[in-house]
């Protein structure tokens, strides 16, 4: 009788063997290959494992694939035009899934990924790059809509004091049309209008 098969998964054992590979780079263990790198005149190696880099760098995938002898224990690589912080940044992600940038370097980091052909950077910087551009276009739309409430809010009172005003004047108008304004441009007419009839009693009498 033929028993159902059944799916052993773990899902811890990824991180850890990236973790146990990690351990093992940082202690110089195992690894053979030597990565130098220089930029500027500034210059510094790094050790690893080549089935890493091979497993995460479509570049030194196909270097390791098609060297056709090894330098003694370990193979050396030159890189240049490459910075330094930025390899060191390249070999904590290949090895731990993920790294701390500043926010100037994520731009380098998208570039030094797409010369060693690093897809799972490359997308990362990416999605981050994505992630960046939205936040800068959602302050400035907040910034955009808070100028223009400020600007709208001041411009209101003073729309509904002039209506007021002028209805007020007009209703004064309206009611008592014997009452002087004060304003100046009230007064000559009043007076020429009490002025006249003054005018023609005298010529009467």
């Amino acid at each position: 009788m033929e028993s159902n098969a059944v799916l052993l998964e773990s899902k811890s054992s990824p991180i850890n063997l990236l973790n146990e590979m990690h351990q093992l780079r940082l202690l110089g263990h195992l690894c053979d290959v030597t990565v130098s790198v220089e930029y500027q005149g500034v210059r510094a190696e790094f050790v690893a494992h080549k089935a890493v880099l091979a497993a995460t760098s479509k570049f030194f995938k196909e270097m390791f694939l098609n060297e056709k002898s090894m330098d003694g224990p370990r193979t050396n690589v030159f890189l240049n035009e490459v910075q330094v912080a930025d390899f060191a940044s390249f070999l904590e992600f290949v090895y731990t899934a993920k790294v701390e940038v500043e926010e100037d370097r994520v731009q380098r980091m998208l570039e030094i990924a797409e010369k060693l052909k690093c897809l799972d950077l490359s997308e990362t910087c990416f999605q981050l790059k994505k992630q960046m551009l939205e936040s800068v276009l959602l302050e400035l739309q907040n910034f955009s809509e808070s100028q223009n409430s400020e600007e709208e809010c001041p411009s209101q009172p003073s729309i509904l004091l002039e209506t007021k005003a002028t209805a007020v004047a007009e209703g004064d108008q309206a009611d008592c049309p014997l009452d002087l304004p004060d304003s100046p441009v009230g007064r000559p007419s009043n007076r020429v209008a009490l002025e006249i009839p003054a005018a023609k009693s005298k010529e009467k009498m």
